[in-house]
């Protein structure tokens, strides 16, 4: 316990000292976020959180995070087709879409019609980019990719752009190469 404290506090320091831009390492206590854990990131408030299964399932999931980060899923085919929708997606669906690579860009479905369509575009010649509403969101903009997540207050934050350029077919990803179309739904 007390060498964990200590490496909090080394890491704590190394982000207070030194860290200019979006340059940091987020640190979360397990015990508080459902088993998230330490990430050393480029992107400022990215958390990390462990994925134990990823098994095909029929049905409904019931997953550790809100909006999920990863977990068991549905069967092929059924993985949601990447690109913008206006109605909230399937979890299941969704997060078969992160095994495979895909960003999650969900947002508050009070969102403005501007931020909602700033936040469309990020699907434009993108093959691995989802964005759907999301019920019960408490922040404006959550994106997630396999086992991480950033909680964003602004559509224009500029690390939303950040995270989609690092975990879309990033190296958290367990399906590398697998498709994000040919599944389900019709994006916009």
């Amino acid at each position: 316990m007390l060498l964990r404290r200590a490496a909090l506090a080394l890491a704590l320091a190394g982000s207070l000292v030194g860290c200019s831009g979006s340059d940091s390492t987020a640190t979360v206590d397990s015990s508080s976020t459902g088993g998230s854990t330490t990430v050393a990131t480029a992107i400022n408030g990215v958390v990390t959180y462990p994925v134990d299964s990823r098994d095909h399932v029929e049905g409904i999931v019931t997953y550790p995070q809100s909006p999920p980060v990863g977990g068991d899923h549905a069967p092929p085919p059924n993985w949601r087709n990447c690109g913008a929708y206006s109605e909230p997606v399937v979890n299941e669906q969704a997060v078969h879409s992160l095994e495979h690579g895909a960003v999650w860009i969900t947002y508050r479905q009070d969102l403005p019609p501007a931020d909602v369509e700033l936040l469309r575009s990020f699907v434009v010649n993108q093959t691995h980019v989802l964005v759907s509403p999301f019920e019960g969101l408490t922040s404006p903009v959550v994106a997630s990719a396999w086992g991480v997540q950033l909680t964003l207050d602004s559509v224009s934050d500029p690390r939303l752009k950040a995270f989609v350029e690092e975990y879309q077919n990033g190296r958290q990803t367990p399906e590398l190469g697998a498709p994000c179309s040919g599944g389900v739904g019709d994006p916009l």
